[in-house]
């Protein structure tokens, strides 16, 4: 039997406001984000992720009361990122209600800190978040909200960051997203190839089909969609019908 295919919704907050940019710059106001999450839920999304897009490059911790009124009204599970740098921070984000934890900047930063996060909290509740971009040599890690570009190649990048005990891995296209003409199937099948946890496709959703693609050609295990569903292009609910056309196993809203 096969595993169901998730469609996640990302809202990325500043300033306790969901954002949208292109490429992580130019951003505009779209909503308030516990609306937003609520909605979400009832149209049939799988999980949200929760991402404070300001809180790393401001080098402050990810802000938890938006957090705790976006947990409070969830019944899906509910991922969040961004400032989260230390073993305290991960412990303050599920006390206010996360299901799981992204980190970038900081397992960049100290690898360590995956494991240990693993070790206190369990892989489940860990997400590695990897920003990259395409480099001479592959994929190259962004970190700071996708300011910085660092050495580190993606590929290998993921692989570690599962043997460190990531239990998935949230893998964004730096030059997709936003951009609507699809992901980079590429790089996500390459890192799929690589680790055994589930795979999030992030970056460059515009149309059903990119969904589609990312499971059927890329290996995803879920898909992330924001812009397009924040401009009302198109629904969750047609996304997961086009899915379920090309046999791809989805959950359907009761």
């Amino acid at each position: 039997m096969s595993l169901t295919r998730r469609v996640i919704v990302c809202l990325d907050v500043d300033a306790g406001r969901v954002v949208k940019g292109i490429r992580f710059r130019d951003l505009r106001d779209v909503g308030d984000p516990v609306a937003m999450a609520v909605g979400y839920e009832r149209a049939g999304a799988d999980e949200i992720v929760f991402l404070d897009v300001s809180a790393s490059v401001d080098g402050r911790a990810t802000t938890l009361d938006v957090v705790r009124a976006t947990a409070a009204s969830l019944h899906i599970p509910l991922t969040v990122g961004g400032g989260v740098r230390t073993l305290n921070d991960l412990e303050r984000a599920l006390r206010a209600g996360a299901d799981k934890v992204a980190v970038n900047t900081a397992a960049v930063e100290r690898p360590a800190l995956l494991t240990e996060a693993a070790d206190h909290f369990g892989s489940q509740c860990v997400v590695a978040s990897i920003d990259a971009a395409a480099a001479h040599t592959g994929w190259c890690v962004h970190v700071r909200g996708g300011r910085d570009r660092t050495s580190l190649q993606a590929v290998a990048w993921a692989r570690r960051c599962a043997q460190h005990g990531a239990g998935e891995i949230l893998l964004t296209s730096v030059d997709r997203d936003g951009g609507r003409s699809g992901y980079d199937l590429a790089l996500t099948a390459a890192v799929s190839s690589v680790v055994t946890v589930p795979v999030i496709a992030s970056g460059g959703a515009g149309a059903a089909e990119h969904l589609v693609d990312a499971v059927t050609a890329a290996g995803a295990d879920a898909v992330l969609v924001a812009g397009i569903l924040h401009d009302s292009v198109t629904s969750i609910a047609e996304l997961k019908r086009a899915m379920a056309r090309h046999g791809i196993p989805v959950r359907v809203a009761a």
